[in-house]
């Protein structure tokens, strides 16, 4: 019985996550990313989502964040977490290694999320844009269909906010679609 629910429950989440069980068809309506990464500016730390397209796995999630930080192997792993409802709600978080598809460029990825211990879901990103100083950048996945801004600072100015939502839709995503949840507890609205 309990293994039937955990099944349900990995495909639910599966689902939930875009579809990612594998990774897109070469039908990609992704724009390319504008330049390359440096691994060790962009992948490292804290990042605060800013904006994004809304999912049913972050469905009632604020404060959003992704973390990167080094597995004792040297791997890049990546955490991603958002709380339930408000602040102070429930942490809600998936993490997994990360593997570069463009070798050098370091801006097309694949994370392998692992969901009830045993299940991989495995999910593509592209980082289409990032700041000069990487103080902010734009995510997308392979088929444009959701797409993620996140920043440095947990409380960019409405100014930034509507600087890096223009920068999205000069990329030629539809920003209509983008809901900001951001909702850190130092920021003050």
């Amino acid at each position: 019985m309990r293994v039937r629910l955990a099944v349900k429950v990995a495909i639910f989440l599966a689902a939930g996550l875009g579809g990612c069980a594998g990774l897109p068809d070469a039908a990609v309506r992704a724009p390319e990313p504008a330049k390359p990464v440096e691994v060790a500016r962009l992948y490292v730390g804290r990042w605060y989502e800013i904006a994004r397209t809304p999912m049913s796995i972050t469905k009632d999630c604020v404060a959003g964040t992704t973390d990167y930080s080094r597995t004792r192997t040297g791997r890049i792993l990546d955490t991603d977490a958002c709380r339930r409802g408000s602040p102070e709600g429930k942490k809600k978080r998936f993490a997994g290694p990360v593997t570069f598809l463009t070798a050098g460029e370091n801006t097309k990825m694949r994370v392998s999320y692992t969901v009830f211990v045993v299940f991989r879901v495995d999910r593509a990103y592209w980082i289409l844009d990032h700041g000069k100083h990487y103080s902010w950048f734009i995510l997308s996945d392979p088929s444009f269909k959701n797409l993620s801004v996140f920043t440095r600072a947990p409380c960019p100015s409405a100014t930034e906010v509507a600087r890096l939502t223009a920068r999205a839709h000069s990329l030629g995503y539809d920003t209509s679609r983008l809901e900001y949840p951001a909702e850190f507890p130092p920021c003050q609205r």
